[in-house]
């Protein structure tokens, strides 16, 4: 693991510092690590959901009702499994 440094301002310093007991955070840096593991996440999504809005429409063939929910449920299973969500 490599150590970096960055400078925040103290109101953001006061207000961390405020959250760690809240949600259970023993350190500034375990709080610092989440959030920016949140951030990649959510970068993450977008650009699954961006990939994703892109292909709306794309097929040219008739698909059936049950063929676009088996599709839809596949797509939902990748996307829970990749992020962990229940």
């Amino acid at each position: 693991m490599e150590t970096i440094t960055i400078k925040m301002e103290d109101r953001m310093l006061v207000e961390i510092d405020q959250k760690l007991g809240e949600h259970r955070y023993s350190t500034r840096t375990e709080f610092i690590r989440d959030a920016i593991r949140e951030k990649l996440s959510e970068l993450e999504k977008e650009q699954v959901l961006k990939l994703l809005s892109q292909l709306k429409g794309v097929s040219k063939r008739k698909t059936s009702d049950v063929e676009l929910h088996a599709a839809r449920d596949k797509a939902f299973d990748i996307i829970k499994n990749k992020f962990n969500i229940e």
